[in-house]
């Protein structure tokens, strides 16, 4: 089992051809905390199925399993457009729903640490500026030319905004989740936290 400071520590020790401090690297280390962060989550905190498909009060239709299914898609998504030949066009908007990951924290663990491991394995060949065309349907179709590092910090940015709706549904069964969990980067920083030790600060 690796732990969110665990994980921090060998993000901080890789190397890259783009070099460990470069901005790829950095929003690699951020995205692969931020889902570090929901394996944390699956593994020492969740204690039993049924707190993934409890069903919110407050977030009608929400529940864990699917939050965190669905911030995860957004990883995976990406990660398979652009190991793709080009040109590579990005859709969102293609999910699959009623996963097992829903429904089972085992499921739920190794789907997370599988986005993990290709994050980590994709991004260090990847441009920052690498060229993508996003299709997105806002309720119209919109067409938007993009890169690749836009996009995967969208995708960190986006699964923060899941896990502090993940933080209400916790709180409506009594777990108590750390008080980073669900906050941006910049909303720590402002707050004096460090977001670079300890567990799950991102």
């Amino acid at each position: 089992m690796v732990s969110s400071s665990e994980h921090i520590q060998r993000s901080n020790g890789s190397t890259s051809d783009n070099g460990e401090d470069s901005p790829l690297s950095q929003l690699l280390f951020v995205s692969t905390t931020v889902l570090q962060q929901a394996v944390d989550l699956v593994e020492n905190v969740l204690t039993t199925d049924d707190q993934l498909t409890t069903q919110s009060k407050f977030l009608p239709g929400s529940t864990i399993g699917r939050h965190l299914r669905h911030a995860r898609d957004h990883f995976v998504l990406l990660v398979d457009c652009i190991a793709e030949p080009e040109p590579h066009i990005l859709s969102y908007d293609t999910r699959s729903r009623n996963t097992p990951m829903e429904t089972s924290l085992g499921s739920a663990r190794d789907s997370l640490k599988d986005a993990i491991s290709r994050l980590e394995d994709i991004v260090p060949k990847t441009s920052l500026e690498q060229p993508m065309t996003l299709n997105a349907v806002t309720p119209f179709m919109q067409t938007l030319e993009t890169t690749f590092g836009r996009e995967l910090w969208f995708a960190s940015l986006h699964a923060v905004h899941h896990w502090s709706m993940v933080r209400v549904i916790a709180g409506e069964m009594d777990i108590t989740l750390q008080d980073s969990f669900g906050f941006a980067p910049s909303t720590l920083m402002y707050k004096g936290t460090d977001v670079l030790s300890g567990k799950a600060k991102i």
